[in-house]
């Protein structure tokens, strides 16, 4: 059931007549040639106004211009991404319905016992869209000045303190995984039905300190909302070149960035596939795009990552790489 909690319409520049045909195609040269020849639907799996939406959302318009078609984005919520997913895997394989997700299809599979979906099987990948870094904040009157000083003080009063997320398989609560890991501490985590909650739980002063995605927490962290002490990549970030990574803050075990690529039911047509491939590294080359993305301390990926290859290559990598986190944290969702 796909719930549209916000809708974006666009209508791509086209000349009249030509019967939705780009690119010098005619409309009778194969069962796909005039594709699109109707609107179709982008699923988010998360909820509206959140990190992987406004990805999405900054895509959606270049995507159509260049297919010459409509776009509508649906926010699909629920278990940490995989109603969404779920979802997808079971339209029709015809490329109008389309997902975006991010590092959650890769953890799914080791989170939930009864998936009901196998990313490398049950989807074709369209390619990767950008690789957002994460950052570490804090409600502003949080104790602790310092990346440093925030790790001895969650290990002397692990009883206490409070880590949120967005709910069990989103980047905050994956995030959060490995900084326990990393710290060597495990913590009373509190799970919001998705980030936008608990970033406003956070800024209020309900919860201690989160791991968050750039695209979510640049705006407070830039308004001082939030106290923040690092960033997850092993290089600063230019929208917030004062703040530290983790290796420079003293815990250099902490890496870690939440991929985004886009998905169709497995079975699309692979001109169909090619043709919104395409139309994605016509969007990442956008200079709107490209600055929309800098201001929240992220870019585009490089056009030879935004194919079916690259991207299946990175899933193929990353099941395997979280399969062993996920299993080492002996974490499980139902």
């Amino acid at each position: 059931m796909l719930a549209a909690i916000g809708v974006v319409s666009l209508v791509a520049a086209c000349s009249a007549g030509n019967g939705g045909a780009t690119g010098g195609e005619t409309a009778g040269a194969g069962p796909t040639a005039g594709y699109p020849d109707r609107n179709i639907t982008f699923v988010v799996p998360f909820s509206a106004g959140g990190p992987t939406d406004t990805v999405t959302r900054m895509i959606a318009e270049p995507m159509a211009a260049k297919l010459g078609g409509q776009i509508v984005v649906q926010n699909v919520e629920g278990a940490g991404g995989t109603v969404g997913a779920g979802e997808v895997a079971r339209a029709e394989a015809d490329g109008y319905t389309v997902l975006m997700h991010h590092i959650g299809m890769s953890t799914a599979p080791a989170l939930y016992q009864n998936l009901g979906y196998k990313p490398l099987e049950d989807f074709e990948m369209v390619g990767l869209v950008t690789e957002v870094p994460m950052t570490i904040v804090a409600r502003k009157d949080f104790a602790p000045a310092t990346l440093a000083d925030l790790v001895a003080h969650v290990k002397a009063n692990a009883d206490k303190v409070t880590l949120a997320n967005a709910g069990i398989g989103a980047a905050s609560h994956l995030c959060g995984l490995l900084f326990q890991t990393a710290a060597g501490v495990k913590l009373q985590e509190v799970p919001y039905e998705g980030t936008g909650p608990a970033l406003t739980d956070l800024v209020g002063g309900q919860v201690d300190f989160m791991c968050d995605q750039t695209t979510n927490t640049s705006g407070q962290i830039a308004a001082g909302e939030v106290k923040a002490y690092a960033v997850t990549t092993p290089e600063r970030v230019k929208s917030l070149p004062d703040l530290p990574t983790t290796t420079e803050a003293g815990l250099p075990q902490l890496q870690v960035s939440v991929w985004h690529g886009l998905y169709v039911p497995a079975g699309t047509p692979p001109d169909v596939v090619q043709k919104l491939s395409e139309a994605l590294k016509t969007a990442l080359a956008d200079q709107k795009v490209i600055d929309q993305m800098a201001k929240l301390g992220t870019a585009p990926v490089p056009a030879e990552s935004a194919t079916s290859q690259a991207h299946r290559a990175k899933l193929e990598e990353q099941l395997g790489t979280w399969a062993k986190v996920i299993a080492d944290a002996g974490v499980k969702a139902s």
